[in-house]
């Protein structure tokens, strides 16, 4: 069976469903979360309680693969995720593979390839953070725009990671990150070699969903947040990057109050939950599953609907 992948934003039940997918199918799952890698991080990241059984993560017996594995002080991206992927296919030849997560770009990096880039450097990030001190957000994108018209056309004005990327890129190569891309950032996934879901929510019920999960795990994070920093950790750690851990940082040196907290943690995550959709409706042959009520996210009935489709 050709690789099946669940994709959508955040909070919209991927990993429920991917489990249902692998029950139904032997198959095992591949976390495609560029934060549940992390160990010590679980609440926050909506990484499944699972144990290990013979070296392997495994969540109500199903092996999911790619979390809980990389050290909180440590960095992760596309290229590594690529790298995991084609091993572990690489080991488990006969096992159907299914994949869960939103970060688009891991996704997109396997599937479809990347552009082979400069990684970033200890100088470049020091660069770019002077830069973001003397110009903020809307002067970083001018600045790209003079250094990089065409990626400044491309990358919206407040996605300042992106902005930043393609600065970053022309600082460590001396040209326009338009020069150095082939393309395929723009290309489809082959549908014969895999088939994609997408779980289409209703924007208010997914809003609704984010504010209770966020008054759910908020405490959790905080239990999390408070133990890496009782080890000795700094707060600018890249595990408490995540999203959320800063606002339980500030919350637990009394910067924030608890609703505050909250409050901005479910703002953010809406606005992730946006950008995420904005990136998964490119894909055009996924098959959409829409969610337009409670109920709709009925696992059995969305498992069968998926490999109805996946058999033809």
């Amino acid at each position: 069976m050709k690789p099946i992948i669940i994709c959508g934003p955040t909070a919209s039940g991927k990993t429920d469903l991917a489990l249902a997918l692998a029950r139904q199918t032997g198959g095992l799952i591949l976390s495609a979360d560029s934060r549940q890698v992390y160990k010590h991080l679980t609440i926050g990241t909506a990484k499944p309680q699972g144990t290990y059984q013979n070296g392997l993560y495994t969540v109500d017996g199903v092996p999911y693969l790619l979390v809980d594995f990389v050290e909180v002080t440590d960095t992760f991206n596309a290229g590594a995720f690529c790298a995991r992927v084609r091993e572990i296919a690489a080991q488990f030849p006969d096992k159907p593979l299914i994949f869960a997560g939103g970060t688009g770009m891991y996704l997109h990096a396997y599937f479809v390839g990347m552009d082979d880039l400069p990684p970033s450097t200890e100088k470049s990030r020091a660069q770019l953070t002077t830069l973001l001190a003397k110009y903020g957000k809307e002067g970083m994108h001018q600045l790209l725009a003079q250094k990089d018209p065409d990626s400044a056309a491309q990358i919206p004005p407040g996605n300042i990671q992106r902005t930043m990327r393609a600065l970053e890129l022309y600082l460590l190569t001396g040209k326009p990150a338009s020069e150095l891309k082939s393309g395929a950032f723009f290309e489809l996934p082959d549908p014969e070699q895999s088939h994609w879901v997408y779980l289409d929510w209703d924007k208010d019920l997914l809003n609704a969903r984010i504010a209770a999960r966020t008054e759910q795990i908020f405490d959790g994070m905080c239990a999390e947040a408070h133990a890496l920093l009782a080890q000795g950790f700094d707060k600018d750690i890249p595990a408490l990057k995540t999203l959320g851990y800063p606002q339980a940082v500030a919350y637990l040196q009394h910067a924030l109050s608890r609703a505050q907290a909250v409050a901005d943690v479910a703002l953010k995550t809406r606005q992730y939950a946006k950008r995420q959709r904005t990136w998964f409706n490119r894909y055009t042959q996924a098959q959409r599953l829409p969610l337009n009520a409670p109920q709709d996210f009925d696992t059995k009935k969305l498992t069968q609907a998926v490999l109805a489709r996946v058999s033809k």
